[in-house]
């Protein structure tokens, strides 16, 4: 299994070596490679099996970084880039030569991000390259929000793991960019779309597609637990896997079901803050996966604010169901 630990000198080493390491970001954890390697590169694709027409998000400590990878930042979005960088926005800009297409998949436009995670950042401004890191876990499953869940999944494919604590945010980064002239927002993630819309006005929200997208993150089945996920009417749904006699996990917003034994159902937030829910949220489903059911029952939360992206993770999980 990979060492874990907070050595920013050790992790440094590794990337410049051409490996690959996990890290911390406010959002999930990164499986983190030179972005300007293609052999580093090439092995983050090996090590999660992800598809190679799903580009990766580059990340860099500074705008000033940002501005050796990219040709220009365009004005609107520069009025985000200023707003919320360093923190959970990612921005599609057209990118210069030196990124390999790799990391685009042969798009020309880079998906960019300065995280705000302070052990990263640090890690960051250290390097004379920006990092590729998707999220580190196998393509398709839970994203990791704690050092041990990559170790859990990844640790026999890579060395190091910079331990940065939990997760403050919980989900990926939101995806903005121009789609003819208009801003876009191509995945929704852990900047919500009214602070957006308070500094560019109205924006166009794109619909997830299911192959060659356009952005990270765009695929129709994402974020899968291993075992079957099925949304809906939460009583529905516990009263019917009851009458079949079926054992079951729940994952719901606020309600408790004080029949189902505690180690078979997360709450994610109580109190009904939808910011604790993104935070427990990948958490929260890789526990019920552990559990010994045979199928996940989850409910849609508030189609506001960050609920928006909460249940755009939880329909992706159900898709194959």
């Amino acid at each position: 299994m990979a060492d874990i630990g907070v050595d920013i000198q050790k992790a440094k080493a590794i990337l410049a070596s051409g490996e690959l390491v996990g890290l911390p970001t406010e959002t999930v954890y990164g499986l983190a490679g030179n972005g300007f390697d293609e052999d580093a590169v090439a092995k983050i694709f090996e090590v999660k099996n992800r598809p190679n027409f799903d580009p990766l998000i580059l990340h860099a400590s500074s705008v000033d970084r940002v501005e050796g990878f990219v040709t220009h930042i365009p004005a609107q979005l520069k009025l985000l880039a200023d707003a919320f960088w360093p923190g959970p926005l990612t921005l599609l800009l057209p990118r210069k030569s030196n990124v390999p297409e790799l990391v685009t998949s042969g798009l020309d436009t880079v998906a960019v991000r300065i995280p705000s995670h302070p052990l990263t950042r640090a890690l960051l401004a250290s390097l004379d390259f920006p990092l590729a890191a998707p999220s580190a876990n196998p393509f398709g499953y839970i994203s990791p929000t704690l050092a041990s869940h990559v170790n859990d999944q990844l640790g026999e494919k890579i060395t190091y793991v910079l331990d940065g604590g939990q997760c403050d945010v919980g989900l990926e980064s939101t995806i903005v960019g121009l789609e003819a002239e208009e801003i876009t927002i191509f995945r929704l993630g852990g900047l919500d779309i009214a602070s957006i819309e308070q500094v560019v006005g109205a924006v166009k929200v794109m619909a997830h597609s299911s192959s060659n997208p356009k952005a990270p993150g765009q695929l129709k089945s994402h974020y899968a637990p291993s075992k079957p996920f099925v949304i809906g009417n939460i009583d529905e749904l516990v009263a019917t896997y009851r009458e079949k006699g079926e054992k079951f996990a729940i994952l719901t917003y606020q309600k408790d079901f004080p029949e189902v034994p505690d180690s078979n159902k997360v709450i994610l937030s109580p109190g009904g803050d939808l910011r604790e829910a993104a935070k427990k949220l990948f958490a929260g489903m890789r526990i019920l996966d552990s559990v010994d059911v045979s199928v996940i029952l989850a409910e849609l939360l508030p189609e506001e604010g960050l609920g928006r992206a909460i249940n755009d993770r939880l329909k992706r999980a159900s898709v194959k169901n």
